[in-house]
C-alpha cells in the first residue's frame, strides 16, 4: 500500500509543482546520553551532569529537495502543529504535501477543517504506525539526539582554528 502511495503522491507533487516535506515531532532532555560510557571493571559508569534537567520538543519537515524548517516547543498539541504549518506555507511559493505519521495531534478537528480551508496551498498524508523507515525526518531526528544534543562536540575555536590558518 505505501510502496504505491508514495510514488503516487510524487507524481501529483510534480503535477502541480509542488514540494514533498517529510515531517515528525522528537523530544530531547538535558541529560540524553548517546553511545558508550566507561567505568573501571566492575564499577558501574557515572556520567556528571551539571545544572538542573530540563527537556524541550522539536516538530521539524525536511524536503526531498533537502530544506529544513523546524520549531522548538515545550509542548507538542494540534494547536502548535497547525502553527507549524502555517508558518510553512507563509514561505513556500509551491504547494506542500506533508507526510507525517498519525499523532492524534494530526487528526484534530480544527485541524481537519484547517487542512480543508487551505487544501489547495498543502496536503497531509499519513504513513502506517511504527514505520519510521518510510519518514526522512527519523534521520534528522536521530542526528540531534545522537550527534548534538547526546555526545560532548568540539568547540567552535577548535572546529574554526584549521579555517583561520588556511586564510
Amino acid at each position: 500500500m505505501v510502496k504505491q502511495r508514495i510514488p503516487a503522491i510524487k507524481k501529483r507533487a510534480q503535477k502541480q509543482q509542488g514540494i514533498i516535506y517529510f515531517g515528525d515531532e522528537t523530544g530531547m532532555r538535558s541529560d540524553h546520553q548517546a553511545g558508550r560510557s566507561y567505568a573501571p571493571k566492575g564499577q558501574t559508569p557515572v556520567i556528571k551532569a551539571m545544572g538542573q534537567r530540563f527537556s524541550l520538543n522539536m516538530i521539524s519537515a525536511i524536503s526531498n529537495k533537502g530544506y529544513l524548517q523546524f520549531m522548538i516547543i515545550d509542548k507538542f498539541n494540534g494547536d502548535v502543529f497547525m502553527d507549524f504549518l502555517k508558518r510553512m506555507i507563509r514561505y513556500s511559493r509551491q504547494k506542500l504535501f506533508f507526510i507525517t505519521d498519525g499523532h492524534p495531534a494530526h487528526k484534530t478537528k480544527k485541524v481537519k477543517a484547517w487542512l480543508e480551508e487551505n487544501k489547495d496551498r498543502i496536503e497531509v498524508f499519513f504513513i502506517p504506525p511504527y514505520s519510521p523507515e518510510l519518514n526522512a525526518q527519523e534521520y534528522l531526528n536521530q542526528d540531534v539526539k545522537t550527534n548534538i544534543i547526546g555526545k560532548k562536540r568540539q568547540s567552535i575555536r577548535q572546529k574554526c582554528t584549521p579555517m583561520w590558518k588556511a586564510l
